[in-house]
């Protein structure tokens, strides 16, 4: 059974040490655990429309779920995303839950080499 939640919570609640390896195991390796409040991912697609189609898909599901990445596209095919939860001043379920989302999107896009 996934620790994580599967839509994100009204109401989060900070994740501890343990409970953020946990949640870091069934995501995409790729993203990064920056000091237990945040976490990160990059990469690089095919080209500048991948990267703004990404973005906007992520920003349909952010609003979805009523909680908002960071998003960055730069160099015209390098997308970053960086999420923690600003009501817990860290990591809660609702940055694993949108992740997890955010991992499917990026399964369909076109990458770079």
């Amino acid at each position: 059974m996934s620790a994580i939640p599967e839509h994100c919570a009204s109401e989060p609640v900070a994740l501890d040490a343990e409970a953020i390896r946990a949640m870091a195991a069934e995501i995409d390796p790729n993203w990064d655990v920056v000091g237990g409040e945040r976490i990160t991912r990059r990469l690089a697609v095919r080209d500048f429309q991948a990267g703004l189609d990404l973005v906007v898909a992520i920003g349909a599901v952010a609003e979805e779920e009523n909680h908002h990445p960071d998003l960055t596209l730069s160099d015209y095919r390098n997308v970053t995303i960086a999420m923690s939860t600003h009501d817990v001043d860290g990591l809660s379920g609702n940055d694993f839950s949108l992740a997890r989302r955010i991992d499917a999107l990026i399964d369909a896009v076109p990458k770079g080499d």
